[in-house]
């Protein structure tokens, strides 16, 4: 899929990133950006290494994050639909990481609508994004 320059949708979760353009058509497949797993990785998590809380999955943060801003850079304005309370917020941690490390990128973010993701059908996700665009055009 082709995003270069249009205005994107984002939903992001804990799990996975998926990218629509707005101008996609009735069931055209977002491009899905997964996160690690460490399911298939055999590891030895050290005593020490449990108190850090969430050691384990923390080190597939910074892969999913990166793995999400190039997918995004193309785009010429980014709307990101997410859902989560504080440490929790992956929309918020992506938020952070592209204004640490793709300043660029983050400009291109228009709005930040908090929405339950896991809650939504594709078509629900979509169509609060038109929404959004709707409401918000600049012409």
């Amino acid at each position: 899929m082709n995003i270069t320059g249009k205005l994107i949708v984002a939903a992001v979760t804990h799990t996975d990133t998926r990218i629509w353009a707005t101008d996609a058509h009735r069931g055209d497949k977002p491009e899905v950006v997964a996160r690690p797993s460490a399911e298939h990785i055999h590891h030895h998590v050290r005593n020490e290494q449990q108190t850090t809380h969430g050691h384990e999955t923390n080190r597939f943060e910074h892969p999913y994050l990166e793995s999400v801003a190039a997918a995004l850079e193309p785009a010429g304005q980014i709307l990101l639909i997410g859902h989560g309370k504080g440490k929790s917020n992956s929309m918020l941690r992506l938020i952070q990481h592209l204004e640490r490390h793709h300043p660029k990128t983050a400009e291109k973010v228009v709005a930040a609508l908090d929405i339950n993701v896991p809650a939504l059908t594709e078509p629900q996700i979509l169509a609060a994004a038109r929404e959004w665009f709707e409401d918000h055009e600049h012409g």
